[in-house]
């Protein structure tokens, strides 16, 4: 069985905890109807269109 010849500092321990709390970056994808970048499965902030109909009337 293996067994470590030092203890691991706590901050090596927490640093590689840290590793998988990282944050990518958020999906973007284009408007069908004006082509502005947007979250996808959200209305278009721009010309307030989801699923191929106006959702919202945007002025």
């Amino acid at each position: 069985m293996a067994v470590p010849k030092k203890k691991t500092s706590k901050a090596k321990g927490r640093s590689r905890k840290a590793s998988a709390w990282t944050l990518d970056r958020a999906a973007r994808s284009a408007c069908d109807h004006c082509g502005v970048t947007k979250r996808p499965h959200r209305i278009c902030g721009n010309c307030g269109w989801y699923a191929g109909r106006q959702a919202i009337d945007v002025d």
